[in-house]
């Protein structure tokens, strides 16, 4: 098994993120980021590099495109043990990214204020997280996907260990994950039942 050589960071729930990025570093991973949690790595001294840089592609469209990139979804995707992913990885460049530490937009806090607009929920419907985490989770042979702060320390203390997390937690966090992503989707469209789109002013 290959060592965890790069990590993509981008959470709403950045608590912790601060110790756990930093014994990322401390360990040689490099850090890939996008907005306010790249800004908040930054603030406690750490390096990371945007995603915008290592796609070569700008964030568009206030924030709706960060990470929906080839260079992105086929660093996670990619089967390392896979001659033909490798030479394709090879032809377009394409560089591994071993670890996605992800957490969602926060819909069902958004919607529960009373003065939630349509609008204001689906701004708040998430594409590129669940996107990313679905991509890692499929790809749980080869990549970490975490959710959940409580995990870092496990994961921190296998990379020590061995350079890489065991297939047990790899598959432990990636059926976290399809949970996660299932309550989601179901969380956005129990909501959107109950909107009656035609007398809605979103759209005009």
């Amino acid at each position: 098994m290959n060592k965890i050589e790069r990590a993509l960071i981008s959470l709403t729930d950045k608590s912790g993120i601060e110790g756990f990025a930093k014994e990322l570093a401390d360990l040689g991973v490099e850090i890939l980021s996008t907005g306010g949690t790249a800004a908040k790595i930054r603030e406690s001294g750490i390096d990371v590099m945007d995603v915008s840089e290592f796609t070569g592609f700008p964030e568009m469209l206030n924030g709706r495109v960060k990470t929906l990139h080839p260079k992105v979804h086929g660093g996670i995707l990619n089967q390392r043990a896979n001659p033909e992913h490798q030479k394709q990885c090879a032809e377009y460049g394409l560089k591994n990214i071993d670890l996605i530490a992800v957490n969602l937009y926060a819909f069902e806090k958004t919607v529960a204020d009373p003065d939630c607009t349509l609008g204001d929920a689906i701004e708040n419907i998430d594409i590129g997280g669940p996107a990313m985490l679905r991509s890692s989770a499929k790809n749980f042979n080869d990549v970490t996907v975490i959710i959940d702060p409580a995990d870092y320390p496990q994961v921190l203390k296998e990379i020590k260990e061995t350079g890489n997390t065991t297939l047990k937690t790899r598959f432990r966090l990636a059926v976290k994950v399809f949970k996660l992503t299932a309550t989601y989707d179901t969380t956005i469209s129990n909501w959107l039942e109950k909107v009656d789109v035609e007398s809605n002013d979103y759209f005009k």
